[in-house]
């Protein structure tokens, strides 16, 4: 796998996908602390301690790595401040990814979520020999499914889960290397 130095950061129309940087902190717990975006999320508030705890290491991230969740900063173009982020995961046996996004209320509506998406995707299929990426969103999060279809991800199943102490639909949904 190529060092994430070497292709980041990616450009994608008004978005950039970039390590995330130790001032990130600051907005990542921010965010990481609305519940309104965290509904969906499996992750909950926490405190800027912790968010410089999780940054710090994600600045230092050299590639994807193999059984791992990396957590890449969606910046907007004009400013490069962090407005969410997308989480990539490489199965061991680097046969499969899967990826998450968020992305802050503010943010949204403008493209940056479909564009973070497909160039994370990019990066997935460029540094490693997975066939397919996978995503999975709760039905009710109808947002989240229009970002993944205008990202070539295709639906492909649901199931039953509780999630967060609720029971709900999960879909599952595809986009295969091109």
């Amino acid at each position: 796998m190529r060092d994430l130095a070497d292709v980041l950061p990616l450009r994608s129309g008004n978005t950039v996908l970039r390590l995330m940087q130790i001032d990130d902190a600051i907005e990542f717990q921010r965010y990481r602390s609305d519940a309104e975006l965290a509904r969906y999320q499996g992750w909950s508030a926490i405190s800027v301690e912790e968010a410089r705890e999780f940054v710090s290491p994600m600045s230092l991230v050299t590639s994807l790595k193999l059984g791992d969740w990396v957590q890449l900063a969606i910046a907007a173009s004009e400013t490069n401040t962090i407005i969410c982020d997308v989480g990539s995961f490489v199965d061991v046996h680097d046969a499969e990814a899967e990826i998450g996004f968020t992305l802050c209320h503010e943010a949204q509506g403008h493209g940056h979520a479909t564009n973070a998406v497909n160039a994370a995707a990019q990066l997935i299929f460029a540094d490693a020999n997975v066939k397919r990426i996978r995503a999975v969103t709760d039905a009710r999060n109808l947002t989240s499914m229009r970002v993944l279809e205008r990202a070539a991800f295709r639906r492909v199943g649901e199931q039953r889960a509780e999630f967060k102490g609720e029971l709900c639909t999960e879909l599952l949904c595809m986009r295969d290397r091109e």
